[in-house]
Formats: C-alpha cells, structure tokens, sequence
C-alpha cells in the first residue's frame, strides 16, 4: 500500500518542527513579556488575543478552524508526536512555534506546574442584531456574572445542553481571562459568545419577541413546573444581587429552584446546569 501522506506528515516529530521553530530560553525575552501580559484584560482587549492552557485547548481551536497566532510547548516535550502534529497544523495556518524552557512556560502559565502546550488564540463575539432565536433553540443569558470560573463552568454546560449560545449582559467577567477558558474546558471554542449592555438586550428581547425564563430567589414557579416550550433564553443573575429589575420584570416566567437544606441559595453555575438541564428534558419530551 502506498503512503500517500506529504512527507512532513511522515517525517519524525523532531524533523517535522525543527527549523521552523522560535527557540526561547530567556525570561526577560520580549516575547515572554507580551505573552505574560496576556493575563490582563486590558492587553487582552488591545490585541485581541488571549492565552489557554493544554494540548486539548489547542486541537479543539483547530478543529473548529478558529485562528491561533502562537503554540508554546516545553523543549522536554518536543518529541511528543501529538505536539508536532498540533504544531505542525497552527504553522501551515500561518501562526508562530515556540520552544521555550521549561522556566519560560512556568513564566508564562504564573504555574509551578504548567500544561506543556500553550496556545495565543483570537478572540471572538457575535454581534447581537445577527442573533435570531428559531424555534426548538435555547440561548443563555447572563446578567453581570463576576467569576470567571463560573462563566467557564457555564460555558461547558451550555455546550453539553446544546445551546446556542451565551449573551453576557452589563459588566461581566471576561470570557477569555485565563481561569474563565480552564473552566471551559474548550468549550470557549463551541459556544458563541454575545456581549450587550442591560438596555440593548431588552431591546433585542423586544424586537425578536424572545420567551425568557428568569430565575429569580422570588419566582412564583418550580423550575421543574415551568413551561418551556417556545422558550428562547434562561437568564441567569449575578452571583450576589440576582437579576436587576428591569430584567426580572421582562422575563415571560420566573423560576426558583427549592432548597431542602439551610442553604438559601446555589452557586451559579450549578443552579444555570439544573435549568438548562430541566429545559433540555422538557423540550425532548415535547
């Protein structure tokens, strides 16, 4: 049988980066100083750019063909064959291989014990007014989320419901800050982000005729004997102070999720999996 892969897909790992490859040993290298500076949002928001840990992270940003402007990986890792593949990959898309020490990656990473592959991905929001519900489609809404680990831990969630997206409404977390995108676990990849402030989603709500369900410490319904059929959005509230009242006032329905314990309240990225579940259910046995 003949081979019919290029030569650069059969050569060894070694052969098939070496060359063309940026060496970095130095952590007072200029180009370990941008990469840092990525955990700021606001060079995050300069660039456009920002920074995720993992081999994962890195194949799922190829397969959704979403643009990775550098992979870094450890030089003790370079004779991995599932690094040179993804490095061969990010490089014929035309982004930049770095080699760096492993001092350099725990640099970079702020970790005594970094993942040996690190990405620089694009960032990506879809404009609001190209967000146009069909029906059967389920959106999350979240109104200021502050954690960054729950915004990633719903991002996930929202990927596994099969939801179309995520709209952050008002002054949110960032998306794309190193500890929202860990907690994704690449989902951050698969589900579309949406930003608007407070006043622009109602407005969109108005304009769509969006069905939203709001959870809400005073909702009238059990989230398990709401009626989700033609529902649009589940909108979530902010950690401390919940929904804002102009947004529980727009809500069609209002949940609440009882509590057996002494517990008053759920962390919000388990109370946003408990509704998107229930809604997921709900629609399947429509």
């Amino acid at each position: 049988m003949v081979d019919d892969r290029n030569s650069d897909e059969r050569a060894s790992p070694e052969k098939r980066i070496s060359g063309q490859v940026k060496q970095i040993t130095s952590v007072s290298n200029p180009i370990v100083k941008d990469l840092r500076g990525l955990v700021l949002r606001k060079n995050r928001n300069k660039s456009n750019l920002f920074l995720g840990e993992g081999l994962k992270l890195v194949t799922d940003a190829l397969q959704k063909k979403w643009r990775i402007e550098d992979i870094i990986y450890g030089k003790s890792f370079a004779d991995q064959d599932a690094i040179a593949q993804a490095a061969a990959k990010v490089r014929a898309a035309g982004g930049s291989v770095l080699e760096v020490s492993n001092q350099v990656l725990e640099k970079i990473s702020r970790k005594d014990n970094p993942q040996m592959v690190l990405g620089v991905f694009e960032q990506r929001f879809q404009a609001l007014s190209t967000v146009r519900p069909k029906e059967g489609e389920l959106w999350v809404a979240l109104d200021r989320v502050r954690d960054p680990g729950n915004l990633g831990t719903i991002l996930r969630t929202a990927d596994c419901v099969g939801a179309k997206g995520v709209i952050l409404v008002g002054d949110c977390t960032d998306p794309y800050s190193l500890e929202a995108v860990r907690a994704s676990m690449g989902s951050i990849f698969h589900v579309p982000l949406v930003k608007a402030s407070e006043g622009e989603f109602l407005q969109w709500k108005e304009r769509n005729a969006a069905s939203v369900v709001g959870t809400h410490l005073a909702g009238a319904v059990d989230y398990r004997t709401v009626d989700y059929s033609g529902v649009s959005v589940v909108l979530m509230g902010n950690e401390q102070q919940g929904l804002t009242e102009n947004l529980a006032n727009a809500c069609q329905q209002l949940a609440l999720i009882p509590m057996a314990g002494q517990a008053d309240s759920l962390n919000l990225a388990v109370s946003t999996g408990v509704v998107l579940f229930e809604a997921r259910r709900a629609a399947l046995t429509l």
